[in-house]
C-alpha cells in the first residue's frame, strides 16, 4: 500500500498500536512520496536490515505531517464493537499490517467518533 497507493496529500488515520489500549489518535497527511527507509541502511540504527540494499530496498516509508489530534481516541475495542466499523481491516482477526486502506465511509466515522 505504501509504495503503490499512498499519494502526497492523502489524509490518514494515526493509530497507536503499541499501547495498553490501541487507538486511532488523530489525522496526519502524506507530505512526501514513498521512498526507501534510510534507517534500514544505517548499521547503528535499531532498524538496520543487512538484507535491504539501496538498489532494491526492503523497507519503504512516507513522510507525514500532523493535521489534528482527536479529542477522544478511538480504541480498537470501539472499532470492533461499532457495527458501522467492525468490517474495517484493522478489526479483522489476525490483522497485523501497520498500513491498511480505509474506506471514505470508515474514515468519516472514525473522525466523528474522535471529535
Amino acid at each position: 500500500y505504501m509504495s503503490d497507493d499512498i499519494q502526497i496529500g492523502d489524509e490518514l488515520l494515526f493509530y497507536h498500536s503499541k499501547q495498553a489500549k490501541p487507538a486511532v489518535v488523530g489525522i496526519a497527511q502524506v507530505c512526501a512520496e514513498a521512498h526507501p527507509d534510510s534507517s534500514a541502511f544505517n548499521k547503528k540504527d535499531e532498524h538496520y536490515d543487512p538484507k535491504s540494499k539501496q538498489e532494491n530496498p526492503t523497507w519503504i516509508c512516507v513522510d507525514v505531517c500532523f493535521v489534528k489530534k482527536f479529542k477522544n481516541p478511538v480504541t480498537l475495542h470501539d472499532i470492533k464493537t461499532n457495527r458501522e466499523l467492525n468490517d474495517m481491516m484493522v478489526a479483522q482477526k489476525g490483522s497485523r499490517l501497520s498500513v491498511q486502506p480505509v474506506s471514505a465511509q470508515h474514515f468519516k466515522a472514525i473522525v466523528a467518533l474522535g471529535g
